[in-house]
């Protein structure tokens, strides 16, 4: 199973359309609220339509209000990487 890391939240934002240029991905942002770093909820939905072409992961339009941080982004979309990975029996 792949993992999906804060890293790789990181270079899907710096891609996405709307990001305020004077935002510091670099620091300490995983507990940040995306609003709090310029993001609004039509630029959170481009984030993870872009997650999902990247990666596989479909993340649904309800699903954004549980990921308000980036910390809360990377264990969603793990936690929707193992559902996709793990067989059913």
């Amino acid at each position: 199973m792949e993992k999906f890391t804060l890293e790789n939240l990181r270079e899907t934002m710096r891609s996405s359309a709307g990001i305020d240029e004077g935002v510091d991905l670099d620091g300490d942002i995983a507990d940040v609220e995306f609003t709090e770093l310029g993001y609004d909820s039509l630029a959170v939905l481009e984030l993870a339509s872009q997650v999902q072409r990247r990666y596989g992961v479909r993340i649904p339009e309800e699903a954004v209000a549980e990921m308000p941080t980036p910390r809360k982004a990377v264990y969603f979309i793990n936690q929707r990487l193992l559902e996709r990975d793990t067989p059913r029996t």
